[in-house]
């Protein structure tokens, strides 16, 4: 299986010889090109037992609320579903990882656990927990990055330009065709269960002050419909990508955030489909190299979410203007009600609480901005991750983090000219997005609903 053996990370080794295999499902939420599911397959039809995969939920993550749970748990359904035609059982354990799997191991005679890669702190917390609980075989598999972390890098890279050579050269090994997953030719005694999201949404316990998107469809299915639609506008993508009235960006990033679509499926997609040359290449930038970058952004600063995690010129420079007097200061709650004195501002604040999505461009003046409108540094940093993961579908991610660290803190950015507040910090304007976009437009677009 090509490229298989480089996602494979140990945390327990050992071989399956009996009993039964499970895949502990978490970043990777799909069937198709789910390299973690391809390789517990593998395992368990090497040692000719069962497989099964589960679904830890825990109660509360990073700030999520119900309108995430209810996307994810649509997308499980499906899983569920799927995985029931290939005579695979799919279990939702709800509660802590670190108790509820460990459990499930011993009373059901797992003998093989496979799970998938994932960089975030706390992803990492409940591995570390299980690992120290079970007393099996642990493979950790890199199944959302297309040249896999570890593999792309064994550190953290200064930016995009150091990381984009290493991708690109090993782009050609890993950027193929992936094997589907069979029918399980081995049963057993486990049936597993359909899944409740209406059900399962109640038992979480997640934040129910958020309103649901029930227009934003979850599944496989749906990621697949979403990514044929980009293919038949593409073609703008190159000249458009920036300008937040024009709908020339993808839509996938939910999809991608929480696995239902694999990022290797679609940039094969967009390398056949028929759009310019141009087109493709500034897509697959944003698709394969910046997001590999923020995998190893977060995977190899552990701090990732602190100003710590700024570089060190990034750090002095917003040390020296500390204490700059700001034109604007406001509150978290004022942020979050989209109360500023800045129209362009508050449409993209309520984008993101309105409908789960911010536009890319939009997200950098939007955590820039709070740089210059909080007290410090570390406060803006705390409103932007608040707000990021409370409201957007594909919060809670490296994207985000990184992102949100590149617009306040200069992460995988250079110096710029010195300014009042900023420093060294890259700068935007409402002048500078008014010369690149109508910003009357989309103002006009996302306008305060009259009560």
């Amino acid at each position: 299986m090509h490229g298989l053996e480089d996602r494979i990370f140990p945390l327990r080794e050992g071989e399956a010889h009996f009993g039964c295999v499970a895949l502990w499902m978490s970043r990777d939420q799909r069937v198709s090109d789910n390299w973690a599911l391809i390789f517990a397959q593998e395992a368990a039809l090497k040692a000719a037992l069962p497989l099964v995969v589960v679904f830890t939920l825990s109660g509360s993550f990073l700030g999520a609320s119900r309108r995430h749970y209810a996307f994810m748990l649509g997308g499980l359904k499906l899983v569920a579903k799927r995985l029931r035609s290939l005579s695979i059982p799919f279990f939702i354990l709800p509660g802590e990882p670190g108790k509820t799997l460990p459990e499930f191991i011993a009373r059901h005679g797992i003998t093989f656990l496979v799970t998938d890669f994932d960089p975030l702190r706390i992803k990492k917390e409940w591995k570390e927990t299980v690992a120290r609980r079970v007393d099996i075989p642990f493979y950790e598999i890199d199944a959302h990055n297309i040249v896999p972390c570890r593999r792309a890098s064994g550190k953290r890279e200064y930016g995009a330009y150091t990381i984009r050579k290493k991708i690109k050269k090993l782009l050609p090994f890993f950027l193929d065709e992936m094997p589907a997953v069979q029918k399980h030719p081995h049963g057993s005694d486990l049936n597993g269960h359909p899944v409740d999201p209406g059900s399962l949404l109640q038992q979480s316990g997640a934040d129910a002050s958020i309103p649901g998107l029930p227009d934003v469809a979850a599944g496989e299915e749906h990621a697949a419909a979403r990514l044929r639609s980009f293919l038949e506008r593409l073609d703008r993508y190159a000249t458009e990508r920036n300008d937040p009235t024009r709908d020339a960006v993808s839509h996938l990033s939910p999809y991608l955030h929480f696995g239902q679509i694999s990022a290797q499926r679609v940039a094969l997609e967009v390398r056949r489909c028929r759009a310019g040359a141009d087109a493709k290449e500034a897509f697959l930038e944003e698709l394969i190299v910046r997001r590999e970058l923020s995998d190893n952004y977060c995977h190899y600063t552990p701090d990732y979410a602190s100003f710590d995690a700024f570089p060190d010129w990034a750090r002095k420079t917003l040390d020296d203007h500390r204490h700059d007097r700001r034109p604007y200061l406001y509150s978290r709650d004022e942020l979050e009600s989209a109360a500023t004195h800045d129209p362009l501002w508050n449409a993209a604040q309520l984008q993101m609480t309105r409908t789960g999505t911010m536009h890319g461009y939009m997200r950098m003046y939007w955590a820039k901005k709070m740089l210059e409108w909080t007290a410090s540094p570390e406060e803006a940093l705390s409103a932007a991750i608040y707000l990021n993961d409370r409201y957007l579908l594909d919060g809670r991610d490296p994207n985000g983090y990184a992102g949100i660290a590149w617009s306040i803190g200069g992460v995988h950015d250079r110096p710029w000219g010195e300014r009042n507040v900023f420093g060294k910090i890259r700068y935007m304007s409402y002048n500078g997005c008014a010369s690149k976009f109508n910003v009357k437009r989309y103002i006009e677009m996302l306008k305060p609903v009259e009560s």
